[in-house]
């Protein structure tokens, strides 16, 4: 069977209750271990997760000069994560050395797939415009960190499920998207604007989700899991 291509995110406090939600389920998962749960409770959570045998998107968004990014993906390499990513903001130059620290760090022959958030599913045009003082419309500025992160070398890109099909078509379909802001029909879209669901992501061509709290806080979250699996590995609306 091919793995699956939804990614759990672990938006928990701490490692008992991530151990209480990996129990309900009895396969192996893919799942995202984001700031919150990786600064409480440090590498041993990596461990625990990875000795189970699941996969993990290890999500801290580095950005930082060049050389502390460099120097930080070293030691993150270690840990033998799957996915690792940086802000694509941070310049190509700092990508670029993101992706030799993990090829100085890697465990044997194959380092983490290394990504690039663009702009995060938090945000829109207003606050580009108001806020940032970015006036470019927002796939256009997207696109163009996608493609810094193509020139630095790495492997994709966390993006809305609304910006994955002008990657492709302009950066290059091998090129990896990653989409948070996915919601099964109905769930509360909560801080996240630019949303979709799970079959509408697949149809938007992103290669993997991001799912959180409509798995999470789910009432089965493994019956909500199999069936953002359904919508999206499978294609079934």
């Amino acid at each position: 069977m091919e793995d699956s291509k939804v990614i759990i995110a672990l938006d928990f406090k701490d490692q008992e209750a991530t151990k209480a939600f990996l129990d309900k389920f009895d396969e192996p998962l893919f799942v995202k271990v984001g700031m919150e749960l990786f600064y409480g409770e440090g590498p041993d959570i990596i461990k625990m997760i990875k000795a189970r045998g699941h996969k993990i998107f290890l999500d801290l968004k580095l950005h930082d000069i060049p050389h502390t990014v460099k120097q930080a993906m070293k030691n993150l390499a270690r840990l033998d994560c799957d996915i690792v990513n940086v802000h694509a903001s941070g310049s190509i130059a700092m990508m670029k050395a993101a992706v030799e620290g993990l090829e100085e760090g890697k465990v044997g022959d194959k380092r983490p797939l290394c990504i690039a958030v663009t702009c995060l599913t938090s945000l829109d045009q207003d606050v580009l415009d108001h806020e940032l003082g970015i006036h470019e419309p927002l796939e256009d500025v997207v696109v163009k960190w996608a493609n810094n992160a193509k020139m630095a070398g790495l492997d994709g890109v966390v993006c809305s499920p609304l910006e994955s099909a002008p990657i492709h078509e302009k950066v290059g379909k091998d090129f990896i998207t990653v989409t948070p802001g996915i919601r099964l029909a109905g769930n509360n879209v909560n801080d996240q604007k630019r949303v979709t669901t799970p079959y509408k992501a697949r149809s938007l061509t992103s290669n993997y989700i991001v799912v959180g709290r409509s798995i999470t806080a789910a009432d089965d979250p493994v019956a909500a899991y199999h069936e953002v699996s359904r919508q999206f590995d499978k294609g079934e609306e």
